[in-house]
């Protein structure tokens, strides 16, 4: 029991780590995309969507006590993609499903995003994206339709990205530590 709790909690800190990296380097290049729930939907396809949702708060509480202040504000989005990864996606999911699981996986996260975007901080953000919706609002899109347009292009990109590097990590792991992907709980 004590070696699963160890492999369970190495398993959700490198799945963290993952997630603060991407967005840091999401952040730092001012990306259109976030690379910040990589671990998070790592984590929900291997461990569940509990376990999921978890990383994503712990995932957002150190971003935003360290590198990003907007950070805890869009936990919600991730732990809206962590359900809906831990529930539709599977392990054993083919490839191209991914196109239209990444679709589902990320509207509703787009309309929670773009909701705190518009109602909280009236289009400015720290990402890359936000940057895209002023590029619109100024050439005379509204800016709610700017916010929604461009969080919902994004969003697709980044949970298809997202995926595409959860399962080469999932195929990677079953080459070389195959115990730890070995059954959900």
């Amino acid at each position: 029991m004590k070696q699963s709790s160890t492999r369970l909690i190495s398993f959700m800190a490198i799945a963290i780590a993952i997630n603060y990296i991407g967005a840091n380097i999401a952040l730092f290049l001012r990306l259109p995309i976030y690379l910040d729930m990589i671990g998070t939907l790592l984590v929900a396809v291997v461990l569940g969507p509990w376990l999921g949702a978890g990383a994503a708060i712990i995932s957002a509480l150190i971003s935003w006590m360290t590198t990003d202040i907007f950070a805890i504000y869009f936990a919600p989005v991730a732990i809206v993609a962590a359900f809906i990864t831990g529930f539709l996606v599977k392990e054993t999911s083919k490839s191209r499903d991914l196109i239209w699981k990444s679709l589902l996986v990320s509207l509703p996260g787009t309309i929670v995003s773009s909701s705190i975007t518009v109602i909280l901080f009236h289009g400015i953000t720290s990402s890359g994206s936000g940057i895209l919706a002023q590029v619109l609002h100024g050439l005379g899109i509204d800016m709610t339709a700017s916010l929604v347009l461009v969080q919902a292009i994004t969003d697709y990109a980044d949970r298809l990205i997202s995926l595409i590097l959860v399962f080469a990590i999932i195929k990677s792991l079953k080459t070389f530590a195959p115990n730890l992907v070995a059954a959900k709980g």
